[in-house]
């Protein structure tokens, strides 16, 4: 695989605080990385690091196999940043701004045209082009931002937040936008909303305290959950007890949780031990017994526990 992005060991010291310690990471072309952390985890300032915004106290970062401290201009030729709060021009148009920009890109002439008519269709700006960007909503200022990370169609693109203060529409919108140019870039995404991560992301780095804790597939990720293959079945109430000792009894399954009794009887959680397949071995025997039943499925498990259990201290403790 062709490698876009590169770091080794990077890290951040502000007086006496570790903001970042030692991220190493490779990205390659094809890959939409997502950087999730909670608040203070040094995801922000990992990026700018990437960027060559800020001077890493230690480490060292590439683009497309530039050095960002040595040779910080042909590093910055392939790449699109849309940092945090995207900083703009207030009293520029965005049509103006992004002209602006294209010009310290080098862009010239109908080429440069092209490219800005190219990145205001893709961030679908046109009805705002001629307001001044303070008047703008929060979502379109962000559109804007990232107007200027694609107009010179970079090979990488570091996104901070990308769908920050966008409406449901406008999020899918730059989704199906990510997606579609991911194939021939090397992208990360910093986000905190997790349903995005599964939505745009191959592959998922999680990181706490400015240390990489965990790196994955959005699936392996979700396969961490508790409830990932865990099955959950409704049984009338005169046979719970019997299908729970049941339940408990075939391979695989290690505890059984019950719910509490509604209308439609007693709900029974059977929890997979060591990632184990039991939805058919349970399905069987619920039909060899004729265990009355209203409904059976499988959990699938989601990102939001096993975020919480990696990066929450209480929680990784009692895990």
């Amino acid at each position: 695989m062709n490698t876009m992005i590169a770091t080794e060991g990077l890290t951040k010291v502000f007086g006496a605080k570790t903001v970042v310690d030692s991220v190493t990471l490779q990205v390659n072309r094809g890959e939409v990385l997502g950087f999730l952390g909670p608040n203070g985890a040094g995801k922000s300032t990992t990026m700018k690091m990437i960027t060559g915004y800020l001077r890493p106290t230690a480490g060292r970062s590439s683009i497309c196999g530039q050095d960002v401290l040595d040779s910080p201009i042909e590093a910055k030729r392939h790449l699109g940043y849309l940092p945090e709060g995207a900083p703009l021009y207030p009293d520029m148009s965005p049509r103006g701004f992004l002209m602006f920009i294209a010009a310290i890109r080098g862009l010239r002439g109908a080429e440069k045209a092209k490219r800005v008519d190219q990145a205001i269709a893709m961030t679908q700006l046109a009805e705002v082009l001629a307001q001044p960007i303070e008047t703008l909503s929060k979502g379109f200022k962000r559109r804007v931002g990232l107007a200027q990370a694609l107009l010179h169609d970079p090979d990488v693109l570091i996104l901070d937040e990308p769908t920050d203060g966008l409406d449901p529409n406008q999020k899918h919108e730059v989704r199906k936008l990510i997606h579609d140019i991911a194939p021939t870039k090397a992208i990360i995404i910093s986000t905190h909303i997790l349903e995005e991560v599964e939505a745009v992301c191959s592959r998922a780095v999680v990181i706490a305290q400015g240390r990489v804790i965990a790196d994955d597939t959005p699936a392996g990720l979700i396969a961490r959950s508790p409830r990932h293959g865990a099955v959950t079945l409704t049984v009338a109430a005169a046979r719970a007890e019997a299908v729970k000792n049941a339940l408990s009894s075939i391979a695989g399954v290690g505890a059984v949780q019950q719910g509490k009794a509604n209308g439609k009887g007693v709900l029974l959680t059977a929890f997979a031990k060591d990632g184990a397949d039991v939805a058919t071995a349970i399905a069987e025997r619920a039909a060899a017994e004729h265990w009355p039943i209203s409904n059976l499925h499988t959990e699938r498990g989601n990102l939001d526990s096993v975020f919480r259990s990696l990066t929450n201290p209480t929680a990784r403790k009692a895990a």
